[in-house]
């Protein structure tokens, strides 16, 4: 038994090996494709890559780019916005993903946001859920030290200094969590989706026969709060919510 294991590992190893070669030779390739004006073929080896099952803020970036390269701004802005959940304020991200949405055909305002609430959304955006679960892990390790420092010491003074110390960083790392925890909540559970045909008709009811709302076109980024029989139901920047088919989209 043991030495079955031991060749699983070992099997495991190389297949893990083998892929990050495989995955480094399709990027160097891609790279060389992009370069030469062959979009397509760059976009085809990005995707093999995401299949198999590695991903990266740097690889939807570069997808973005291609299918800007090429025109087809839905797929642009749906994998800007793929690589923007992975590293939500990486400047150069922002910058393509804004430049894309400013050549689709709808320009929709956004809802105006109070001060406080735009000064914590760019706070929280700060890092995405990986990047706040490393540093909840870090604040963890740091809590642990004083605790140890606390535990060990025998002078009063210092004992009360670390555990001062200790329960600020407690409460420092439950709050890192609950941001990591929401990030994670959100990517999960909050669903948007880019238009990908170019004129959609927004619905008041999840049938085709029902009132027509507003019109919107493709490249427009829709958050979806409810589903139904191939129905989203949808909202969008500046606040108006209908339902439009699944059809007509792609999940981000």
């Amino acid at each position: 038994m043991k030495r079955i294991l031991l060749i699983l590992f070992i099997l495991s190893l190389m297949h893990s090996g083998f892929a990050s070669v495989s995955n480094d030779t399709l990027i160097s390739k891609a790279v060389q494709q992009y370069n030469e004006g062959l979009y397509e073929n760059a976009i085809e080896n990005y995707k093999l890559i995401l299949e198999s099952g590695f991903e990266s803020s740097e690889i939807y970036y570069n997808i973005g780019n291609a299918h800007f390269k090429l025109n087809d701004l839905p797929s642009a802005i749906l994998f800007y916005e793929k690589a923007k959940k992975l590293k939500p304020n990486d400047k150069d991200i922002l910058y393509n993903l804004n430049v894309a949405n400013s050549r689709i055909i709808d320009n929709i305002e956004q809802v105006p946001e109070i001060f406080l609430k735009t000064w914590w959304n760019n706070f929280y955006n700060m890092f995405s859920a990986n990047g706040w679960a490393k540093i909840t892990i870090g604040l963890f390790i740091v809590f642990l030290l004083f605790v140890s420092i606390y535990i060990l010491s025998s002078n009063r003074f210092i004992k009360k200094l670390f555990f001062g110390i200790a329960v600020i960083f407690l409460f420092t790392t439950l709050f890192s969590f609950a941001l990591s925890y929401q990030k994670y909540y959100y990517s999960i559970e909050q669903k948007e989706a880019i238009v990908f045909q170019p004129t959609v008709t927004i619905k008041s009811s999840p049938n085709k026969n029902s009132v027509d709302l507003f019109v919107i076109h493709e490249g427009t980024k829709v958050y979806i709060t409810d589903e139904l029989d191939g129905w989203y139901e949808i909202r969008i920047a500046n606040g108006s919510v209908g339902w439009l088919l699944e059809s007509t989209t792609k999940l981000i």
